[in-house]
């Protein structure tokens, strides 16, 4: 018996490491919902972006699978009592892909770089409280902010917190996003626009041992139907963005495993407040209440997706339990449309990408429109483009989403404040700039929930824009893949992922 005993420890024992033991080596092929458009991080505005991100891009700080916030490349930091004073202590052994060192100075090449008004980077507003940027000693930066920033922490984590290499951006000027250079667990080889970006193993990388894979291929599918298809075939070890209609079916096959967590973003309509109809509150309104957001839910995500009442997703720390999702009223509607005299309704054009759930939910929301005599005219457009009208604020509607930040600021204050680097829906309402301010100084969470309730309400009356749902972090990878952990902020980290 005593040796049956330690015979089943040894074996036991033995299973453990050899399940446990990650190998080196292989190949990982990512499925992406789209062809990313921008690969420096600075100028970048889509998520499907930061999925490359993950694997090119090192940011001063990291998050944890439950959003805790990590030391990245900063090994540490202090912040001043007031709030104002931020000093990071470097990591001393870290290089970028193209030799170079990564050191205080690079850092702050990085945030005078997206602080340069001429650049017009996204991320301006993420940093615009910086106003003071001191190298101390080699791996030493401080920061002085104009007033305190609760959410600055939050900020370093993503791509304002990404660092590339000033070497590289001397060198390649405007064609760096086609060269891009980081000190990531991966460094960049090629890319086939529409059909690949190649990336290899960073042997010079910080984190020992890691990464483990020695290339990542990514491929766009914007098809969610192929890049299944591929998945299943054995074409795809991992994908994003799984179609919602297929977790049943993919939960019955042994060769896949599928991950579903919680989302930080949301998902509807930007509304363009500087054109007709939509310079009109009350026009804006009736589309509003012509939309079932229950019936877009039930019909194309399952339960993949929230209906959505505001900018902070189920399970976030601002998110109001107490408040309601506007139901479908098409009388209030047609109420509306008569008071601004509009009886007869109206019609729009809205840009929608060709992705199939997009397709669905865009088709839907133009027959629930023409019930109270609103025409909805939907304009297909590949994804990069429909950004880049996005940007431009050449449009009246587009159907787009976000993918969501921690800190609530990260969700609204870009977005919402007449000074934020993405408000392409032309608001501004003062108030809600004075509540913005005040949520980014804000520590107490109970007060800072109340200041964001508040925007809520102005954003409620004024749609700029007109949240439909929150969706669910879906992914799905093959057996042979180990290693990956999911997040909710929906963000592939690969460093840590091998292959049998």
């Amino acid at each position: 018996m005593k040796k049956l005993i330690i015979l089943l420890i040894v074996l036991s024992i033995s299973f453990s490491l050899t399940a446990a033991a990650p190998q080196n080596g292989g190949t990982l092929i990512v499925g992406l919902d789209d062809d990313p458009p921008m690969l420096d991080p600075h100028m970048s505005t889509t998520r499907v972006d930061r999925q490359v991100f993950m694997s090119l891009y090192d940011s001063l700080l990291k998050l944890d699978p439950e959003l805790n916030i990590k030391p990245g490349l900063a090994e540490d930091w202090e912040i001043s009592e007031d709030g104002t004073k931020y000093i990071f202590y470097l990591r001393d052994n870290v290089v970028f892909h193209d030799g170079t060192d990564f050191d205080a100075e690079a850092v702050k090449f990085n945030f005078e770089r997206m602080l340069d008004p001429e650049l017009g980077s996204p991320r301006k507003s993420d940093l615009d409280l910086i106003e003071e940027i001191e190298v101390v000693d080699e791996y030493t930066i401080s920061l002085k902010l104009s007033k305190a920033y609760v959410p600055f922490l939050s900020t370093l984590t993503d791509r304002a917190g990404m660092m590339i290499s000033p070497a590289a951006l001397e060198k390649y000027g405007e064609n760096f996003p086609s060269h891009p250079v980081g000190t990531g667990p991966f460094k960049f080889v090629e890319r086939e626009m529409q059909d690949r970006i190649v990336l290899e193993k960073n042997e010079n990388y910080w984190q020992e041992g890691l990464p483990y894979l020695d290339k990542v291929i990514y491929k766009p599918f914007t098809d969610g139907n192929v890049r299944l298809v591929n998945l299943t075939s054995g074409e795809l070890d991992l994908i994003d963005e799984v179609p919602p209609k297929d977790i049943e079916k993919l939960a019955e096959d042994d060769s896949i495993k599928v991950s579903t967590v919680s989302g930080l973003g949301f998902q509807g309509i930007w509304i363009n407040k500087a054109v007709e109809p939509f310079s009109s509150d009350a026009l804006t309104q009736a589309l509003n209440y012509s939309i079932n957001r229950d019936a877009i839910v039930n019909v194309v995500f399952g339960e993949a997706a929230f209906p959505a009442h505001s900018p902070f997703p189920p399970g976030t720390s601002v998110h109001d339990e107490s408040r309601e999702v506007v139901q479908v009223n098409t009388e209030k509607a047609k109420e509306l449309l008569k008071e601004a005299g509009k009886a007869d309704g109206y019609e729009f054009n809205m840009l929608v990408s060709p992705e199939p759930t997009a397709k669905q939910t865009a088709q839907l929301i133009q027959s629930m429109a023409s019930q109270v005599r609103i025409k909805v005219n939907i304009e297909l457009l590949e994804f990069g483009t429909l950004i880049d009208r996005l940007m431009a604020t050449n449009y009246q509607a587009v159907l787009v989403g976000w993918s969501g930040r921690v800190d609530p600021d990260g969700n609204t204050y870009r977005f919402f404040h007449s000074e934020g680097s993405m408000n392409q829906s032309n608001y501004s309402n003062p108030e809600v700039d004075k509540l913005l301010d005040a949520a980014r100084i804000e520590s107490d969470p109970a007060k800072r929930k109340e200041l964001y309730g508040k925007v809520v309400e102005y954003l409620d009356k004024e749609l700029p824009y007109i949240f439909v749902y929150h969706p669910k972090e879906l992914k799905a990878h093959k057996n042979r893949v180990n290693g990956f952990t999911p997040y909710p902020d929906g963000l592939m980290r690969l460093h840590e992922v091998w292959v049998d």
